[in-house]
């Protein structure tokens, strides 16, 4: 069976390869010059199953507000909201209770924890190396009031019988030496041993050889225009090099998925939520972060990746703008140089933008659509990375018409009443 599958990110990609493993005749399609080009290419880095959990929380409200106020705010947003972030925010708000976060973040742990053994089997078939640092995640806790806040994480973590760790100052130093600069800044932290992190860009690149190893076409520099329909099938997919036709279309196109996917009647919610990261190089290894630390007053998660420091922050609404805003490097920037000092060479900071392609419950776009031959895979938000394997694998069985090793309840479009408008 041909698959056509549209985007060539982490989610794309990782697509590809359980497709091309199933004996599909694959071909990926992606606008840029190769594959991660976009938000797959400079994000945090970190790979956060423990940590999977919606931005929509009981409390985001009252902290929204507060954020607005802050100098170095983790949230941004453009005074000139056009419709669409309006309608996000609101879809946001109404996930902002008790009830909705335990049925969202359920579902986002589901393909979270699969996604786990997913990589676990890519890097088994492949002993593919990506940066990749198994030493867990630790979220930073700056005051006692935070350290007292996290009692509520803590009985959704036992709830859902998430692993972790309670850590006093002297149990973050073990974990992250590097912190030594600043112990008087620390109040505690919670540590999440299982997570790990890793270099996106450099796993989507080494995982495209393994795809065209088996077989899989990658096609670079296709800007998709508009899917062809005809008796309840997408035909062909209309792009600037021409008509491309398949059996079934696949898109992975992140937050530019719900702008094809309109015309034909399919309204996903998936708004592109603007983040920003420094990439700066290590100048003390014993000074810099050992795998990922969240810092958690300022929202910025700090990761070591190779001889680098990749730290990354920020939710800015403000639709497909990609401008640089250089209030948010400033942000960015504070939250490296308060907690580790000493670690990098901020003078060489390479500072980036991407859009998140983000949904209002927190949980992915997984699975079929009122299409017959058209599937999606998109809507990951910040967990993109995280949750990839897993989707790959996800995808390429319902694709295939196989059972599902995890259940779709939740994760399918159908979940939104107002989404299905096919024609």
């Amino acid at each position: 069976m041909k698959v056509l599958i549209l985007g060539g990110g982490v989610i794309g990609t990782t697509s590809a390869y359980f497709l091309a493993k199933q004996g599909h005749d694959v071909t990926v399609i992606e606008r840029q010059a190769g594959v991660a080009l976009e938000t797959s290419h400079a994000n945090a880095g970190q790979i956060s199953y423990a940590y999977s959990s919606p931005w929509a929380a009981p409390d985001i409200p009252l902290k929204a507000l507060k954020w607005l106020l802050s100098k170095h705010s983790p949230l941004v947003i453009n005074p000139k909201m056009n419709a669409e972030t309006l309608k996000f925010a609101y879809r946001m708000l109404k996930n902002c209770n008790h009830k909705s976060y335990h049925t969202n973040k359920s579902r986002m742990l589901r393909i979270s924890n699969y996604a786990k053994d997913c990589l676990s089997e890519i890097e088994r078939d492949t002993d593919i190396q990506y940066e990749q640092r198994k030493k867990g995640f630790l979220q930073i806790l700056r005051t006692d009031k935070q350290v007292v806040g996290t009692q509520k994480d803590i009985a959704v973590l036992e709830q859902f019988g998430t692993k972790y760790k309670v850590l006093d100052v002297d149990g973050c130093l073990a974990a992250e030496p590097g912190l030594k600069h600043v112990k008087h800044n620390i109040s505690g932290g919670l540590q999440f041993e299982g997570d790990a992190t890793g270099n996106c860009f450099k796993f989507t690149n080494e995982l495209q050889k393994k795809c065209l190893e088996l077989g899989v076409s990658f096609e670079f520099n296709v800007t998709v225009d508009l899917l062809k329909l005809d008796n309840g099938k997408v035909t062909a997919v209309k792009t600037n090099k021409g008509d491309l036709s398949a059996d079934k279309f696949v898109v992975a196109l992140g937050s530019y998925s719900a702008q094809l996917l309109r015309p034909v009647g399919i309204d996903i919610p998936v708004y592109p939520v603007k983040g920003y990261s420094i990439t700066v190089p290590v100048l003390n290894d014993e000074d810099a972060p050992q795998s990922t630390v969240m810092d958690e007053t300022y929202k910025v998660a700090i990761t070591r990746l190779g001889n680098n420091i990749r730290a990354a922050g920020t939710a800015e609404l403000t639709g497909y703008n990609l401008s640089l805003r250089e209030k948010s490097r400033a942000t960015v920037r504070h939250s490296v140089q308060s907690l580790f000092p000493h670690a990098a060479d901020m003078s060489d900071d390479q500072f980036w933008t991407g859009l998140r392609p983000m949904t209002p419950d927190g949980t992915p776009v997984i699975g079929k659509t009122p299409i017959s031959n058209l599937f999606l895979n998109t809507g990951h938000g910040t967990l993109g990375w995280t949750m990839s394997a897993g989707s790959g694998k996800l995808i390429a069985d319902i694709v295939s018409g196989n059972e599902t090793a995890i259940s779709l309840d939740g994760l399918e479009m159908s979940r939104y009443p107002y989404a299905n408008k096919a024609i």
